[in-house]
């Protein structure tokens, strides 16, 4: 079995065919999806969606994209929506210079708030990152300085020193449809460097999509495209990499209910 540990399925892009969407996922072997929240006021999308299929699961979070919009959501919120059992994981929140749709110290806020409820409930923080690598080493240090807190850098695209300072501070690394990408070798080179226990992969669906879907909406059943490339890349096969991959999953998404005894 195969997890995808982050896709966007309340998003308009699956509205016409999710049902179908997530019956191809498990037909491919994709026991669990994640759907991630990316505002905390359209929430019950998220986990409307979460309802509907025993497979999928939610976050509840604000996108760095939108942290302007929801400095007043507050930890206790937070906290309070992920008492939910549908709600495995805190965000997606974090910092991205790259678009800088919002202004950084909102950005920063934002994290720092997530970061806080992330350490109060135990629940894993999905963290975005991108061009932002040395903020987000330095607020990673510092808030573990407080007190430690699960949490995997999402979709990574970021440097070889982000990466390893996330495991340093135990933490988990995914990678999405950019690994197989033929410009992403240095991408491989990282995922050669990362722990195999801290090992992730998920699509980021509707976005990314794994060659040979690149250009493609992405969706939940192309994951295993990405999983065979990280397996190519460490040198195990497919079977071990579900191994890793799943058992790291739910080692780290812990309130996740296991399909079966899976070994974490």
């Amino acid at each position: 079995m195969l997890v995808d540990s982050h896709c966007h399925l309340d998003f308009p892009d699956f509205a016409e065919e999710r049902a179908a969407i997530v019956r191809r996922a498990l037909d491919a072997g994709i026991g669990r999806m994640v759907t991630i929240s990316t505002r905390v006021k359209r929430f019950a999308q998220v986990l409307g969606v979460a309802e509907e299929f025993s497979e999928v699961f939610c976050s509840v979070g604000t996108h760095p994209h939108n942290a302007d919009e929801e400095l007043d959501i507050t930890v206790e919120d937070l906290v309070r929506l992920s008492k939910h059992p549908k709600v495995v994981a805190i965000g997606e929140a974090g910092l991205d210079y790259h678009y800088d749709k919002s202004p950084r110290l909102a950005q920063a806020l934002g994290l720092r708030t997530h970061i806080a409820a992330a350490r109060e409930t135990g629940l894993p923080l999905v963290i975005h990152a991108r061009s932002a690598d040395e903020d987000m080493e330095a607020i990673l240090r510092e808030e573990t300085g407080k007190g430690a807190f699960p949490f995997v850098l999402h979709c990574f695209s970021s440097g070889r020193r982000l990466a390893m300072a996330g495991v340093e501070l135990g933490g988990y690394v995914s990678f999405s449809g950019i690994l197989t990408f033929r410009n992403s070798e240095e991408l491989r080179d990282i995922a050669r460097a990362v722990p195999r226990d801290r090992l992730l992969v998920e699509t980021d669906a509707p976005y990314l999509a794994p060659v040979p879907y690149r250009g493609k909406r992405n969706e939940p059943g192309y994951v295993a495209k990405t999983a065979a490339v990280l397996a190519e890349t460490i040198g195990v096969d497919a079977a071990e990499i579900a191994h890793i991959t799943t058992g790291n999953f739910f080692r780290l998404f812990s309130k996740m209910p296991k399909p079966y005894d899976v070994s974490v």
